[in-house]
């Protein structure tokens, strides 16, 4: 098994993991997001670069998911509806 193939299995299984245990605590979302990026840095590297698009859109929609469903105060300009 090349390093390359261990990053990726190594981006999966946290990405698995974190994608699991999301509904237990909103940390793991963003771990989720996080686990995403490494997903797409690893289709980059490793040549399948729609992947590495995909994944990092992935990435993206997971930090607007954890942003909404975090209890950090909120400033007067996000409260516009």
């Amino acid at each position: 098994m090349t390093p390359l193939s261990m990053f990726g299995l190594f981006a999966v299984s946290v990405m698995l993991v974190c994608y699991a245990f999301e509904a237990r605590m909103h940390w793991f979302t963003l771990g989720f997001s996080a686990a995403c990026a490494l997903g797409s840095v690893y289709g980059f590297l490793q040549g399948a670069w729609p992947f590495g698009v995909v994944e990092a859109v992935w990435s993206a929609v997971a930090v607007r998911r954890w942003w909404v469903a975090s209890p950090f105060p909120r400033t007067r300009l996000e409260h516009r509806a």
